[in-house]
């Protein structure tokens, strides 16, 4: 899964497709990966290319060399040094961020060595997340003086609060098993069995109606910023609706036929 250590004439992310799945890797290995202007515009592109694709059924974003992401690009931020520079970056990724969310596909992090502070934050804004064993995880910004504030949008909506804040305030890493243990993450395996177990995952998705994943993965999020009495009438109208699906009357037909679906996609 890591290619060889990638130069400045290399791409920024590389993709590449196995059916239905479409893996970007972010392959700038003696940066750590970190989301420099460049590199979050060439995962937005990509994003922007896949989203309205529906031979793409699931997402993996992973790292080339040895970590995940370390976050913003700290030498390009302290060059750019102006408030307009750090409005822009944080608006640019903020969108990316968003992005991940609002794509039909499922995007799955495939995480190993470290993701920090924006890294971090790309863990929480992927819908699933599989980590190796040997994985760590920090808000780190606070160590520099900076508040990981962008971070912190995603990782109080996969942790408690207090467990966000400690992250936050004291920018100390957690390894695998306590992210999987605050949220995290979905998975933990031992860093030689990652494939495997993201493939296991990636099926599970892609064996099942697209239709279906792309509302209910719309449905999810939206309802997320509901009260409680909007977001029942809000998921009762989605489902009405899913209900008059073609493979949703495929699906039901087949299981009380006891046969395998055939899915249409609409």
């Amino acid at each position: 899964m890591h290619p060889p250590t990638s130069t400045q004439e290399d791409p920024y992310v590389i993709r590449t497709d196995h059916q239905g799945i479409a893996t970007l890797m972010l392959n700038r290995a003696q940066q750590f990966n970190a989301l420099s202007q460049a590199m979050i515009a060439a995962l937005q592109a990509e994003l922007d290319a896949i989203a309205p694709d529906p031979a793409v059924r699931v997402v993996i974003i992973a790292g080339a060399g040895k970590a995940f992401c370390a976050g913003h690009d700290l030498r390009e931020m302290r060059a750019n040094h102006h408030h307009a520079f750090m409005q822009d970056l944080f608006r640019r990724c903020g969108k990316m961020m968003t992005t991940l969310t609002q794509m039909p596909q499922p995007v799955i992090a495939r995480v190993h060595g470290i993701a920090t502070a924006a890294g971090c934050q790309l863990v929480s804004m992927c819908d699933l997340a599989v980590a190796a064993d040997s994985a760590r995880f920090a808000t780190s910004g606070i160590n520099v003086g900076l508040f990981c504030a962008t971070p912190a949008v995603g990782l109080s909506r996969n942790l408690g609060r207090k467990q966000a804040l400690e992250m936050l305030l004291t920018g100390d890493f957690i390894d695998a098993r306590t992210a999987l243990q605050q949220g995290l993450v979905n998975r933990v395996v031992a860093a030689d069995a990652i494939d495997a177990e993201i493939d296991r995952f990636a099926r599970s998705i892609v064996a099942k109606s697209s239709v279906a994943i792309g509302m209910g993965k719309q449905m999810f999020y939206k309802q997320l910023e509901m009260g409680l009495d909007a977001a029942y009438q809000y998921a009762s109208e989605v489902m009405a609706c899913n209900m008059m699906t073609d493979d949703a009357g495929e699906g039901i037909d087949a299981f009380i036929g006891k046969r395998r679906a055939e899915w249409k996609g609409r």
